[in-house]
């Protein structure tokens, strides 16, 4: 059966965000000569999801459609899946397949860890006791979406010494960053680590460095340090090839949600 893969970014109006999408896109396909992996963006971008869509369809037979997406929000829930049904309607002898988008689990975790290791370095490995963290993120309308960061946040501090592991938010969401920083500093922490949770640079990147730079300047007593997006981490590229594999055969191992859990020992008593 002839497939393509068709990875879906979701465009800036940062150009060098989308230029680094495409660099993604490069990548991945290097690594798989035999896939045939499109590309394009639900917003902000050339090559928009209903053209991605058609393009991917011409002289497939099957079409996986892989969200380069860390959280679920209305892009993932109600955006992409309608401009399948159009496919579907367009190409009606072409299989359409939803791969999940990338989610919050163990891969993104051990991300966070590789980032705040990094960023601990530049602060000489500092007492855990006395350094926060703060995973940022996005922040949507979503109530779903924020409590996938949540639920990272909550996995990194189980992970940690750190007293202090909390989320904000660049926008939409509270608390905001500033806030944050603020509990932390009258909660006595004297380093602070921020971990922005994004894939690409973008706008938000840009805003995320500003507001850095005027904390640094607000807080001249506090050592602050932070991690970068994680688009090209070699994580990223496994779990987009197992959201693949999985769609072309059911009978893959699936990424569950108790992978890496304690419970994985016992699973004859562990259902799903």
């Amino acid at each position: 059966m002839k497939t393509t893969v068709l990875l879906v970014g979701h465009g800036s109006r940062n150009q060098a965000g989308n230029a680094e999408i495409e660099t993604f896109h490069q990548q991945w396909q290097a690594q798989h000569p035999d896939w045939h992996i499109e590309l394009c963006f639900i917003e902000l971008a050339p090559v928009l999801l209903p053209e991605g869509l058609n393009r991917a369809a011409k002289d497939a037979e099957k079409v996986i459609v892989v969200p380069l997406i860390i959280s679920a929000a209305g892009h993932v829930k109600v955006e992409i899946p309608e401009f399948i049904a159009a496919a579907r309607l367009q190409n009606p002898t072409v299989e359409f397949v939803y791969a999940p988008h990338l989610g919050s689990n163990e891969t993104m975790l051990n991300i966070l860890q590789k980032q705040l290791k990094s960023a601990l370095k530049t602060l000489a490995m500092p007492d855990p006791k006395t350094t926060g963290i703060i995973v940022l993120g996005r922040g949507s309308s979503d109530k779903v979406a924020n409590g996938e960061l949540a639920k990272l946040t909550r996995w990194l501090f189980e992970e940690t010494e750190h007293e202090l592991v909390d989320m904000a938010f660049t926008g939409v969401a509270f608390p905001r960053l500033e806030t944050t920083v603020q509990r932390q500093t009258q909660l006595g922490m004297t380093q602070i680590v921020v971990l922005p949770y994004y894939l690409f640079s973008g706008l938000l990147i840009d805003r995320i460095a500003a507001q850095m730079a005027r904390l640094t300047t607000q807080y001249p007593h506090i050592a602050f340090a932070s991690g970068t997006y994680f688009g090209f981490d070699a994580d990223i590229f496994k779990l987009l090839d197992q959201r693949v594999l999985e769609a072309i055969d059911p009978n893959e191992p699936k990424i569950l949600e108790c992978d890496g859990c304690q419970y994985r020992e016992h699973a004859h008593s562990h259902h799903h």
